[in-house]
């Protein structure tokens, strides 16, 4: 099969996907016990106003309809109209998701960086104290809940140290770029935790297996350098397996942000679908869960492509 066909077929993939998670989100709120206009509006309106806001939302309409109806609203009108707010869906939940997207970024930085680092270092000095060390860290941190790993930082780093902001995305009044980037450096690196720990003994393993292979111990016979080998062979080899494993853990990093931007009250897609839960703001929730499954199928469309382009086996097929 050549590369467009591959490519192609992937992208076609993600079509009948989606329309599974909308089915999915849209029964989440159908289905849900209570009535949601009931729950935002009654207090406020007589009953026969009540029936006009089903009408406006199509909830008097069979479940199929509603369905069809809700698909529409979400392919063409912004998602329909919140229930708390009145204005589309997604002119609240894409600016959110924006600020969520800037810290996934960042915490994907953050495990790739240290995540490759200290695979490398356990993998580089496998079978010394090193190693046993950087692996029994690994081990403790894996079992960390990320709520509760954000707290530990936010004590240590913002509150006794004063290093760092303890929360928010800017300081009051703004203050740019680097004020930016001191307040994602906690939230990043909680987010990161788990994916960063994976990656971790994934480059260890990886960097283990091309020391044991037979081409590492002929060129070590022959006198080129150690340090040559493992910047040139060893990482080159590896690299496919980290850009993998990187985006496979994109969902688990996305899960661990919604959790990261309550702790550390970052404006996210996380936060505002915490609010439209708690407000039964359905079309709100039911859009959201569409979006992070499209950003989710996308980034590990991406990486098939940049894991394809490092297979020199798939060049030129």
């Amino acid at each position: 099969m050549s590369r467009f066909r591959r490519i192609g077929f992937r992208v076609a993939n993600i079509v009948p996907i989606l329309l599974i998670v909308s089915l999915l989100a849209f029964l989440l709120g159908a289905l849900t016990p209570g009535d949601p206009v009931e729950a935002q509006f009654a207090s406020r309106f007589p009953a026969e106003q009540l029936a006009e806001i089903r009408a406006t939302y199509g909830l008097d309409r069979p479940l199929w309809e509603q369905y069809f109806v809700w698909l529409k609203n979400l392919l063409v009108d912004g998602g329909g109209l919140s229930l708390t707010l009145g204005t589309p869906v997604f002119d609240i939940l894409v600016p959110n998701f924006v600020n969520t997207l800037i810290l996934t970024a960042a915490g994907a930085v953050v495990c790739v960086v240290v995540g490759t680092s200290i695979g490398l270092l356990a993998g580089i000095f496998h079978g010394t104290w090193i190693d046993r060390t950087v692996m029994l860290l690994v081990q403790i941190g894996s079992n960390l809940s990320v709520y509760w790993f954000g707290l530990v930082l936010i004590s240590v780093f913002a509150l006794q140290l004063r290093w760092l902001p303890v929360g928010g995305m800017e300081s009051r009044g703004g203050g740019g770029l680097a004020d930016l980037l001191q307040h994602l450096v906690l939230p990043a690196v909680s987010a990161a935790l788990i994916s960063m720990l994976v990656l971790a003994r994934f480059v260890r393993i990886g960097v283990i297996r091309e020391r044991s292979s037979d081409w590492f111990r002929t060129f070590l016979s022959q006198g080129i350098p150690t340090r040559k080998l493992y910047g040139k062979n060893v990482f080159r080899n590896i690299l496919p397996s980290v850009v993998n494993v990187t985006g496979l853990e994109i969902g688990t990093l996305i899960t661990g942000v919604f959790f990261v931007e309550i702790v550390f009250n970052w404006p996210g897609i996380g936060t505002q679908l915490v609010n439209a839960v708690n407000g039964k703001d359905y079309p709100v929730i039911q859009g959201g869960i569409v979006l992070v499954a499209l950003c989710y199928l996308l980034v590990n469309l991406i990486t098939d492509l940049i894991v394809d382009g490092l297979n020199p086996r798939l060049k030129g097929a």
